[in-house]
């Protein structure tokens, strides 16, 4: 069967920057046709590798008349340097290419998820138990004492992924069709790092009395509502109104979760080079949801000195013309009242956490900071400054790709956070529990096993949903929002 989803011809001409990584995400099959002879394939494996692209799985798919038809992998780059993968072995004579597949695109037909039951029905016995008649009994129970929901229906292990398409990854305002595919790769995470089912609720209005109507509408079926690439400012409204009306966990991930981690790596970082979190000066690069989540975990901890910048320079009180979110930050954050560009506050400052976009802070000004700095750039797909512009001036970088060391990577907190809400039927995700995630988080890599390329823990590290799981059940407990002690 031909291959689907070809990738265009080349439109232009790959531009092999120092830093073009060859990713899976990126990774594309070819069907070739190519003459059964000696040479024949090496000419094609040059080709490749000519380009940047690294060569994966060579299958044969058949022999005909002299002629080996094989699938071909590659790893590319982006988009670009795949079209110039292509175009490099249709250029072999002697060679042609039937079908380009790209692998993400096939990875992502039907959808990512499915609902399947969790008991068979065989016989007219268990129908008669799993629907009508039987089912009527346990409705009737839950309408007599509905906390058995959380015992009796799907509710004590289901996440809502709730999202309006307004900014998506690094992709913006693409709408709820689009987001789609973000929302079921979240709820994919959730089941296979957490073991929680979630399923992805994309909204066609980006108003937020209508987000939060719809949101409180169908709360009943679910333990938890996590709030994905919501835009800023609705999105911080959109979470105050649904934390003060709902019993259940609301949880803004692209706030919260990125916090948690940021925080994570934060912890670990000091621990490599030697400073105490209350000595130290931060300046946060990035005032939106994120930007903002990471200086109030940064400051819950204990960081005394935090300085906030966006677009227009350093956030301070008094600022006109500050949303009511980040007029509050500003009174407690730069307590030294500083102004200036984000590059005039890096001047001293022992860490730098990025959260806003590419080219936002220049290596200049990295080369300004304090002995020993440390550098987050966590802008996706392009970081603010890129490592190998800074790789001599800093102590310990970090970004949001995992192409390189330290990705710092919400998975590492979501799926714990909510297994360990549900665990104890939590009514809301307090401060203690996201603190408590992150020191979790920290914690998983031992002394031993910490260094500057290794401060956060790989995504598929076996202990960290636990860990966080348990200790944001604990702080549940201890702070008084668990309705169920484990």
């Amino acid at each position: 069967m031909p291959l689907q989803h070809p990738v265009p011809a080349l439109r232009r001409p790959l531009d092999l920057v120092p830093d073009l990584v060859p990713s899976a995400s990126y990774s594309l099959t070819m069907r070739i046709h190519i003459p059964s002879q000696p040479g024949a394939f090496a000419r094609v494996a040059t080709a490749i590798g000519a380009v940047g692209a690294s060569l994966g799985a060579i299958d044969l798919v058949r022999m005909e008349d002299g002629i080996a038809v094989r699938d071909v992998t590659a790893a590319c780059g982006d988009s670009a340097h795949g079209e110039a993968v292509v175009a490099a072995v249709r250029a072999l004579e002697g060679v042609s290419v039937e079908a380009v597949s790209d692998r993400t695109f096939l990875m992502h037909a039907g959808g990512k998820i499915e609902v399947t039951p969790r008991i068979p029905v065989k016989s007219r016995d268990d129908l008669s138990m799993v629907y009508t008649p039987g089912v009527a009994r346990v409705s009737s129970a839950i309408h007599e004492d509905p906390s058995k929901a959380w015992t009796l229906t799907i509710k004590g292990n289901t996440v809502a992924v709730v999202s309006d398409g307004s900014a998506v990854l690094g992709l913006g305002d693409i709408g709820p069709q689009a987001a789609m595919p973000v929302m079921e790769g979240k709820a994919m995470l959730f089941k296979e790092l957490a073991g929680v089912d979630a399923f992805p609720l994309c909204l066609d209005t980006q108003d937020v009395d209508e987000i939060v109507a719809i949101v409180k509408a169908v709360a009943p079926t679910f333990g938890g509502i996590n709030l994905e690439d919501i835009s800023a400012p609705r999105c911080f409204e959109i979470e105050r109104r649904l934390v003060a009306e709902l019993d259940i966990p609301v949880f803004h991930d692209d706030q919260h979760g990125t916090a948690i981690v940021v925080l994570a790596a934060l912890l670990n970082a000091l621990r490599v080079v030697g400073k105490d979190a209350r000595d130290i000066k931060v300046v946060v690069v990035g005032a939106g949801a994120a930007g903002v989540a990471c200086s109030q975990i940064i400051l819950a901890h204990g960081v005394r000195d935090v300085v906030v910048c966006d677009i227009d320079g350093a956030v301070y009180a008094g600022r006109p013309g500050l949303h009511p979110q980040l007029a509050a930050l500003a009174a407690r954050t730069n307590l030294a009242g500083e102004r200036g560009s984000a590059d005039d506050l890096l001047a001293g400052a022992d860490v730098v956490v990025g959260v806003s976009g590419p080219g936002a802070v220049s290596a200049a000004a990295v080369r300004t900071m304090a002995p020993q700095p440390v550098v987050f750039a966590m802008a996706n797909p392009e970081p603010e400054i890129r490592p190998s512009e800074v790789r001599d001036a800093v102590a310990i970088m970090a970004t949001g790709r995992s192409d390189y060391p330290n990705q710092i990577n919400n998975v590492l907190a979501f799926p714990g956070v909510f297994r360990g809400a549900l665990a104890v039927r939590a009514g809301a995700i307090n401060e203690a529990m996201k603190l408590a995630a992150a020191r979790a988080i920290a914690t998983v890599i031992k002394d031993d096993e910490l260094g500057p390329e290794y401060i956060v823990p790989s995504v598929f590290h076996p202990r960290v949903a636990e860990a966080v799981a348990e200790a944001v059940a604990e702080a549940a407990v201890r702070t008084g929002v668990a309705r169920k002690r484990r």
